[in-house]
């Protein structure tokens, strides 16, 4: 376990990280022992500086919750971050790349709440009575840690790499569809790159949002209602730079576009 001095510190390396779009040296290379709640600590300490500084929290992204994003990683069970309201995009949008670092693209799945969400026993079914849509959406990745040799410890203190979203513009119930049947088709300047489908989350992309609630019973905490939950990957992530259009087709959930500048 890292003691209170030491976790502060490291939160305001990554907030420091955040604003000059920087990278620093891998926490576990400097602390071995670090364990998961130490990276979580970090994480909070790193939150509550963000809402300080006038941001506002509009939900939750999971990570690794695919075979295909934990072979991608070398990492083997799901993580979560905070995702704030001026990182949310429209379909369409033009990004500008140079606000983050090791810049890729992943395809999920966001569940937005109606209702609250909690543990410790909660289900895919729970889930779904949940949400009051679900809509289709591209992950952008941000990485303040230098990449090679990254733990899980590593990519929670770093709000689990998130840096941005997409969303698209069809909006479904969960009754509506089968969700595990949304396949995603990722072209980088008109060019396939990866294909997937949902249910290559935990089979089902629900499960990764019970399974937050879950965990954050464990953290004294719940799921509110409007939060949007980034349910996690099928795909793995795809490197982007400047210049780069980007398109996914959802199917029957439509399509996002995005350019990044």
């Amino acid at each position: 376990m890292l003691d209170a001095e030491t976790i502060g510190r490291i939160a305001e390396e990554l907030a420091e990280a955040g604003r000059t779009h920087g990278v620093i040296p891998r926490i576990t290379a400097r602390y071995p022992d670090a364990t998961i709640e130490d990276s979580y600590a970090i994480q909070g300490i790193w939150r509550d500086k963000m809402l300080a500084s006038g941001r506002r929290l509009v939900g939750r992204k999971i990570g690794l919750t695919s075979k295909a994003m934990q072979q991608a990683t070398g990492i083997s069970e799901p993580d979560y971050g905070v995702m704030f309201d001026d990182t949310v995009y429209p379909s369409g949008a033009e990004i500008p790349v140079d606000h983050f670092s090791n810049v890729r693209i992943e395809v999920e799945l966001a569940f937005v709440l109606k209702t609250p969400l909690e543990g410790p026993d909660c289900t895919l079914e729970d889930a779904l009575a949940a949400t009051d849509y679900v809509i289709p959406a591209l992950e952008v990745l941000n990485s303040h840690i230098e990449l090679e040799g990254r733990t899980i410890v590593d990519t929670i203190s770093d709000n689990a790499a998130y840096g941005a979203m997409v969303l698209g513009e069809v909006r479904k119930r969960p009754d509506e569809i089968d969700l595990r049947w949304v396949p995603g088709l990722l072209f980088k300047n008109g060019e396939i790159e990866e294909t997937g489908v949902a249910a290559g989350v935990l089979n089902h992309p629900a499960t990764g949002v019970a399974w937050l609630a879950n965990k954050f019973h464990q953290h004294g905490a719940r799921l509110e209602a409007g939060e949007i939950i980034l349910a996690g990957s099928f795909t793995r992530p795809m490197w982007v730079h400047r210049g780069d259009e980007v398109l996914c087709d959802y199917g029957p959930m439509g399509t996002i576009t995005c350019r990044f500048v």
